[in-house]
């Protein structure tokens, strides 16, 4: 159910991010503005993650199986990982449309429609930014809420462009005459140039910092800080000590392992009884932990551990 929800929502932002996604590359194409067009295809870009956090969504939705006992969530996380990717590919091309506007510019036809352009995207932006980071929050899902921010960062990358055709609009002298000094050439296209060089380090920065949290979640990151763990177990009554706690798994997802020492006279069905009421305690106190393994030690009366 969560993750039909999940899918829900991606297709709702997908066809906003392609009908943005076309207004911006159409009208820039028309324009020669090179900011405004690499703005396009960061909203493609948008939409495409969102075709393939649909296809590795619904893969993540089938129950565990005898070749996957811990289910497939994590294909969720590997969807996430492909964004990034298509993320620095879109970066690549901005990089590369802005060299060659460094080296041939082009004038810009910077229009009333221009300005209408870039502002109905910019709000279409910022309602699917909005939406997506609630639906990311309240479903747990670490790919709406990356996808979130990938649009956030369309929304800083629509402020730039919005301020580079203010700026061939109308000009700043001071701003021309820097650019003047370092690249020996006159000429508003030049700033146009500079904005999409901006926008591409946004929009890496952006795919690195999803593919970080992305890793974190296969490399098995620390879900939830030990001290709470232990800090929880030890207010169970019959609980002498605490250690080895170990969490890993996604943030809606977490599984965790513990040994917990109890009195060495404890019969084995009192002991089980407590392990089960670690299990619960932890499940209750942290509502994201599924899977709980409680290993018993004996506690011995110098505070050692019998292994």
């Amino acid at each position: 159910m969560r993750l039909q929800k999940v899918r829900r929502v991606l297709f709702y932002t997908f066809f906003l991010n392609m009908a943005v996604a076309a207004a911006k590359v159409i009208y820039g194409y028309m324009t020669n503005s090179i900011s405004m067009l690499s703005d396009g295809f960061h909203s493609f870009f948008d939409g495409t993650s969102n075709i393939i956090g649909i296809i590795g969504i619904w893969i993540a939705s089938h129950p565990p199986d005898e070749k996957h006992p811990y289910g497939h969530k994590k294909y969720e996380t590997i969807a996430t990982i492909a964004v990034a990717f298509l993320i620095f590919i879109a970066c690549f091309q901005v990089l590369r449309k802005a060299y060659f506007s460094f080296k041939m510019p082009a004038a810009i036809e910077v229009t009333s429609i221009s300005f209408a352009v870039m502002a109905i995207t910019l709000l279409v932006n910022l309602a699917v930014m909005t939406y997506e980071t609630k639906k990311g929050r309240e479903l747990t899902s670490d790919f709406l809420i990356a996808d979130a921010l990938h649009t956030r960062s369309d929304i800083f990358v629509s402020v730039a462009v919005i301020i580079s055709l203010i700026t061939a609009k109308f000009g700043y002298p001071l701003i021309d005459f820097i650019i003047s000094l370092i690249t020996a050439k006159f000429g508003y296209p030049l700033i146009d140039s500079i904005a999409a060089i901006i926008i591409a380090f946004l929009i890496a920065k952006m795919g690195f910092n999803i593919l970080k949290s992305a890793s974190d979640v296969l490399a098995d990151t620390v879900c939830i800080r030990t001290k709470e763990i232990e800090d929880v177990v030890m207010t169970i009554e019959g609980v002498k000590g605490c250690h080895r706690v170990r969490t890993r798994g996604r943030e809606d997802e977490v599984r965790l392992d513990l040994h917990v020492l109890i009195d060495p006279k404890m019969q084995t069905d009192k002991a089980h009884d407590l392990a089960h009421a670690v299990e619960e305690t932890i499940k209750n106190r942290f509502p994201h932990v599924v899977d709980v393994l409680v290993h018993i030690e004996p506690y011995t009366r110098s505070g050692s551990v019998c292994d």
